[in-house]
C-alpha cells in the first residue's frame, strides 16, 4: 500500500477510500460577508464625522480687523473733526484696531472652522457662552455695540479735554443699582445727583472724594427726581478697596464747550477710546505729536484718563503690525496677554493713563529712548 500527502498537507485518511482511490467532493466554505460590512460601516462613519465638522459650533473665532488712523481720513472724510476749533496739522498715524468675530448670535462657524483658527497663531477661539450672555440675539449685540461705541467717544473727548485743562460739565444721573446698595430705597433710576454736602457734582470725581471723606457717615445728596429738587441722606458702604460707594451704576451725561465729531461707522465697542483720545489731542495741539512715526494701540477711557482692558488684544498686534505700525500702545491690564505674542518689528509700551500714551508718543514723536518707557514682558 502506498501512503499520500496532498502538497504537505496533513490530512490523514480524510477524503480517501482505499488504496488508488481519488479525492471525494468537498462541500464549500460560506462566504465571506466582513469585507463589506466594515467597508460599508466606514463610510458611514466618515459620513456621519462629515457632518458633524460642518454643524454649527459652540464657539467663536477672533480674527484680525483693519486699523484706522484716528488723525486720518475713512473714505475720504476726517475720522475726527472739531469744527468750531482751532486744529492743527497732524502726520503720521494714530490707529486704532479692530478685532472681525465669527460665531455666536452674530453667525455660525463649524468645526472644520474651529479646527483651523485653533491651528492659526493668529486666530483665537472661545466658546460663545464666555463671550455673549445666553439668549443675547444679534440685534442686542447691535444695540449694546453701538451704545458702548457713543459712550467711549463721549469719554475721549472727555478725557482728552481733561488732559488739555478745557472745562466742561458733567451731569450723573443713576442708571442701576448694585446687589445691597447703601443707596437702595434711597435713590432711585433716573434721578440726577446735583450736589454731595452742598458741594456741587461736577464730575464723578467730587462725588468719589466726599464718600471717601465721609467714611461711611450719611452724606446729603441733592438730587433732581421727575424735574423736582429733592435731598436725601445715603450712609455710604466701604469696598473690599477701602473706598466708600453708593452701590450704584450712574451714567454721564456731558456738556463740552465745543463739538467734536467722531465720524466712524461699523465699529462698535468701547475699545478705541484710548486712540479717539490721542487723536483729539493731536487735532487740538499745535505741532505733530507723533512725528511723522506710525503708531496703533487699543484700550477702553474714562473721562478721567484712565485706560482700561479690552479684548482680543493678540489679533490687534497682528492687525496693527500688518498696517505698517512700529509702535503699539497696550493697556496695562492686558500685558500677561501680550508677552510673548508681539509680531517682529513691532515695539509694545505699557500704559495705565492717557498720560502715559501721550508721554510715550510725544517722546518717541521727538526721537526720544524709547528703551526708557515700560513694555510687556
Amino acid at each position: 500500500m502506498t501512503q499520500s500527502t496532498n502538497n504537505g498537507a496533513e490530512h490523514g485518511m480524510d477524503g480517501w477510500d482505499g488504496e488508488g482511490a481519488g479525492p471525494q467532493p468537498v462541500a464549500p466554505r460560506p462566504r465571506d460577508r466582513r469585507g463589506p460590512v466594515m467597508a460599508a460601516a466606514a463610510a458611514v462613519a466618515v459620513v456621519t464625522g462629515a457632518l458633524g465638522l460642518a454643524l454649527p459650533a459652540g464657539y467663536v473665532i477672533e480674527t484680525p480687523g483693519p486699523a484706522l488712523n484716528t488723525i486720518g481720513e475713512v473714505s475720504g472724510t476726517p475720522l475726527i473733526e472739531v469744527p468750531d476749533r482751532q486744529t492743527y496739522k497732524t502726520s503720521g498715524a494714530l490707529d486704532l484696531t479692530t478685532v472681525y468675530v465669527e460665531g455666536g448670535p452674530n453667525s455660525h462657524v463649524n468645526m472644520l472652522q474651529v479646527l483651523a483658527a485653533w491651528l492659526d497663531p493668529q486666530r483665537s477661539v472661545a466658546p460663545t457662552d464666555l463671550v455673549y450672555p445666553p439668549n443675547v440675539t444679534q440685534d442686542d449685540i447691535q444695540q449694546q455695540n453701538a451704545a458702548m461705541m457713543a459712550s467711549s467717544q463721549e469719554s475721549s473727548i472727555a478725557a482728552a479735554l481733561t488732559q488739555l485743562d478745557v472745562k466742561y460739565s458733567q451731569t450723573l444721573s443713576v442708571a442701576d443699582f448694585t446687589p445691597d446698595a447703601a443707596a437702595a430705597g434711597k435713590l432711585e433710576s433716573r434721578d440726577t445727583i446735583r450736589t454731595v454736602n452742598g458741594r456741587p457734582v461736577t464730575g464723578i470725581d467730587v462725588l468719589r472724594e466726599e464718600l471717601n471723606a465721609s467714611e461711611g457717615a450719611p452724606v446729603e445728596l441733592g438730587i433732581t427726581r421727575g424735574g423736582q429738587q429733592e435731598t436725601v441722606a445715603v450712609a455710604p458702604k466701604e469696598n473690599g478697596d477701602g473706598d466708600y460707594q453708593l452701590g450704584v451704576l450712574l451714567g454721564t451725561d456731558f456738556d463740552f464747550p465745543f463739538k467734536v465729531k467722531i465720524q466712524l461707522d461699523n465699529v462698535g465697542g468701547p475699545s478705541a477710546g484710548m486712540m479717539f483720545a490721542l487723536g483729539i489731542i493731536d487735532t487740538l495741539t499745535e505741532g505733530e505729536m507723533t512725528g511723522g512715526k506710525h503708531f496703533a494701540g487699543t484700550g477702553t477711557i474714562d473721562a478721567e484718563g484712565t485706560v482700561g482692558p479690552i479684548g482680543g488684544i493678540r489679533q490687534k498686534l497682528v492687525g496693527a503690525a500688518a498696517a505698517g505700525a512700529t509702535v503699539f500702545l497696550a493697556p496695562e491690564a492686558n500685558c500677561a496677554e501680550v508677552a510673548g505674542h508681539v509680531p517682529d518689528g513691532l515695539q509694545v509700551v505699557s500704559v495705565a493713563t492717557l498720560d502715559d500714551a501721550v508721554h510715550a508718543v510725544t517722546l518717541i514723536g521727538e526721537g526720544g529712548d524709547a528703551s526708557s518707557l515700560p513694555g510687556c514682558s
